[in-house]
């Protein structure tokens, strides 16, 4: 596996490890950009649909790779965002629907993780997952709580509707906070992308200026744009790019970066100012101006391209671009929010959902296809083209794994590495969705006709090679997926769900989607008190699997996929395993017999740390903040048989203790017998 060589040395090999920079956007659409559909658009000279650009990311796509089969976790800001941050689905997460402000979960981060693993790391824009009912500046889930160095930013998701924080010009003025305290009243005419820009440079620039210790960096830069008010910046972008030119951080109160001047909401770029398009389709009536909303809505795209260009030209003047691992994406499909009064926006004038069917707070391909791009030259090849499907919770063993470790095993995500990297063998991405929000998919004649106007509620998306299962107004368990080939349709309009031979395929969607989440009370599903279904497993003996791996681990890994130092087999979960050799963690997997159906409570007491699954679910978690001999437990409504079974431990000469109980109606709390484990 890549960079298992680096996990005996952590701390000493610092300077090895790549620095990396997550560019998230906010409500851009797969089809926004011109090397994911915009290109696309110009060949069809008979569409009639206007035209944007965006040379600096195609560009960056043409240096690095273009993932074109990614996907946000939901395809709302909240909980996509929060699955992100958590390397967890939607079926994991605590942030789930439409829950802002609330409190990201006190586990691990993209931050925390890579702090743990040498890095310096910092949070710059939006955030929103503060806490809703705590007061700032202390709110329990800020970023300095949950894994970053540094902040700056919008803390509350309803100031990131705003895009001047002090002038508030159509929205009213936010708060800015740097790190725990309010900097916006010297934010005059600062226009947030611009700003967030600023401040991203002067972070990079200050790092390699004072980092004695060489350590590598993280970055979470989070653009609020071109979500919401669709806010014009003041200016042109300042000539140049890089260390000494375009945005620029001045510090001064009053004209804090070098844009901070000029008239507010003003400038739209020169491409767009008499922008015309044929609104009619006839090729015999005049092409009439671009309305002034989508002159705006392209500007905001443009100024984005441009400050990736300008961030992406400062690692290059700063001699780090080769060891600097940029990712760009979006965190949903495209709005039809414009907040401007009498000004309304529609997805479909520059098709910003792209190829396919929905956009924001949609489960079709175009609320959750994101227009995602990886750029670090020398390491991903040019002109790369990923079409192996992955999803956002696939970045915190990403980037674990860059940093030398092996991803704490609560993430649900996989390695992309080697697809990156073309070097290996990729492991198939789990991806899973679900969502609830009341309200339609629009009516665009650009959809199909059977899904505009339809009703949203209970929505999940699974995905399985190239084969999609979307359910929408989900009732019951039972109720059938559509199912999709999305890379021969990827429009989503030949249900394949009635084919022969789907039948077996349909139960295997609607048995995962058990398999791969925990209910939470806070987002109530139809499908929450169901039981989860066995596997039906041949030739089976007693007892498990055990794998044991050598290293000093900072949490419970997930070490599966990895070569072990040893393995062998035992009755039943316990640390007497190879006693005569040191290692540092442990992992048993097999299968346990449930005998009737029922609720079934598990346990595990130990001395240092923990975690169970359940098929996919994570059932037990003792391991964040596990302070060790405490009993966590979960629970998990089961069908009788065999269910596949995964317990990751902490191992080593003073760990004695991994006892793993369970209880249900019939059974009082006792240790598993050995009879109920196989392999």
């Amino acid at each position: 596996m890549l960079f298992l060589a680096l996990f005996s040395s952590i701390g000493a090999q610092d300077e090895q490890k790549p620095n990396i920079i997550f560019i998230l956007t906010d409500d851009l659409g797969y089809g926004d950009l011109g090397v994911f559909y915009q290109d696309q658009l110009a060949l069809d000279i008979t569409s009639g649909i206007p035209r944007q650009f965006t040379p600096y990311l195609d560009q960056m796509s043409h240096e690095g790779a273009t993932l074109s089969q990614h996907y946000a976790a939901a395809p709302v800001c909240a909980p996509s965002r929060a699955s992100l941050l958590l390397g967890r689905n939607q079926g994991h997460s605590n942030i789930r629907d439409n829950q802002f402000d609330k409190a990201l979960d006190n586990n691990y981060t993209l931050g925390s993780t890579l702090q743990k693993a040498g890095y310096s790391t910092a949070a710059i824009g939006k955030w929103g997952m503060q806490g809703r009912h705590d007061e700032g500046p202390n709110w329990t889930a800020h970023p300095l709580n949950r894994g970053f160095d540094y902040y700056m930013g919008y803390i509350r998701h309803v100031d990131g509707h705003e895009h001047y924080p002090k002038e508030g010009t159509y929205r009213g003025s936010k708060e800015v906070y740097e790190n725990r305290k309010n900097i916006t009243a010297n934010l005059d005419k600062c226009y947030t992308t611009d700003l967030w820009t600023a401040v991203a440079k002067k972070w990079i620039v200050d790092h390699k200026k004072s980092n004695e210790n060489k350590k590598p960096f993280f970055m979470y830069l989070a653009y609020d744009t071109p979500h919401a008010v669709l806010e014009l910046p003041t200016q042109a972008y300042p000539e140049g790019n890089g260390l000494n030119g375009g945005i620029q951080w001045t510090g001064k109160p009053g004209k804090m970066i070098n844009t901070a001047s000029g008239k507010v909401d003003s400038w739209i770029h020169p491409d767009y100012v008499n922008a015309t398009y044929d609104d009619d389709g006839k090729t015999s009536t005049p092409e009439i101006a671009w309305p002034d909303i989508y002159k705006r809505y392209a500007t905001d795209v443009r100024r984005i391209d441009r400050a990736v260009g300008d961030i992406l030209q400062l690692l290059k003047d700063l001699d780090i671009d080769n060891n600097t691992m940029v990712i760009f994406t979006s965190d949903n499909g495209p709005s039809r929010e414009s907040y401007i009064k009498n000004k309304p926006i529609n997805p479909t004038f520059f098709k910003s959902f792209g190829p396919f069917d929905g956009i924001k707070r949609d489960c079709w391909e175009g609320g959750l296809r994101m227009p995602t791009i990886a750029w670090w030259p020398e390491n991903i090849p040019t002109g790369h083209t990923i079409e192996t499907p992955s999803i956002s919770y696939d970045w915190m063993p990403t980037f674990v794994n860059m940093a030398g470790l092996p991803a704490p095993a609560i993430s649900d995500g996989v390695s992309l590495l080697p697809s990156l990297l073309n070097k290996g063998n990729q492991q198939n991405s789990n991806i899973y969705v679900e969502y609830f929000q009341s309200k339609t998919t629009p009516n665009y004649k650009d959809f199909i006709p059977a899904r505009r106007g339809g009703k949203r509620n209970q929505m999940q998306m699974l995905r399985i090679d190239n084969l999609v299962g979307v359910r929408y107004d989900i009732k019951k368990q039972d109720d059938d997926f559509e199912i999709y080939d999305v890379v021969k349709d990827p429009q989503q309009t030949n249900n394949l769900a009635k084919n022969a031979g789907m039948k077996t395929f349909q139960q295997e969607l609607k048995d995962r989607a058990l398999q791969s989440r925990i209910a939470n009370n806070t987002a109530v599903r139809p499908y929450d008190n169901e039981l989860i279904p066995a596997k039906v497993i041949n030739n089976t003996n007693k007892g498990l699997v055990w794998k044991v791996y050598k290293g000093n681990f900072p949490w419970v890994p997930a070490l599966e996929t990895f070569t072990p130092d040893n393995k062998g087999t035992t009755k039943a979960p316990n640390t007497k395993i190879d006693t005569n050799q040191a290692f540092g963690a442990l992992y048993i997997e097999g299968y346990i017999k449930i005998p009737e159906d029922g609720v079934y409570n598990f346990y595990i007491t130990t001395d240092k740390g923990a975690l169970l699954r359940i098929h996919d679910a994570a059932v037990i978690d003792a391991d964040y903040n596990y302070f060790g001999n405490s009993t966590k437990s979960g629970t998990l409504r089961l069908k009788a048989g065999l269910h596949p079974i995964r317990l990751y431990s902490i191992h080593g000469e003073k760990v004695k203790k991994l006892n793993l109980e369970w209880s249900s109606s019939k059974i009082s709390k006792q240790t598993i017998p050995a009879s109920q484990f196989f392999h």
